[in-house]
């Protein structure tokens, strides 16, 4: 009798947990994509051509993504047989960082980036 009460217990507690996570999320005010841009001094155009310019190299994909470090656009960009992403600073057009291409877990759309 008392593990089904234990038992119980348990299921409405976790119930009640996972509603509440649910309901925090649906009160979380989604941004539109469009107004993300706003986040950006730089143009995707200008984040590009720095992030093909350090990699001598050709872009074929990019996005505005917030990260750690604020606001950055994350380009990929193909050099040399070599796919690498390249992240730029959407305040100040300078390349942060790149490395070698490696599959997504945030996109389902990609199977390698």
């Amino acid at each position: 009798m008392k593990r089904a009460i234990k038992a119980g217990i348990t299921v409405v507690a976790l119930s009640t947990a996972t509603v509440g996570a649910l309901a925090a999320h649906a009160a979380k005010p989604q941004e539109n994509d469009a107004l993300v841009t706003s986040h950006a001094t730089v143009s995707l155009v200008q984040a590009v051509q720095a992030a093909q310019q350090r990699l001598h190299g050709q872009a074929v994909r990019a996005e505005l993504e917030s990260s750690r470090k604020g606001w950055v656009y994350d380009v990929e960009v193909v050099a040399n047989g070599t796919t690498y992403d390249v992240a730029v600073d959407a305040a100040k057009g300078k390349v942060l960082a790149f490395s070698i291409d490696k599959a997504d877990r945030d996109d389902g759309n990609d199977r390698e980036d």
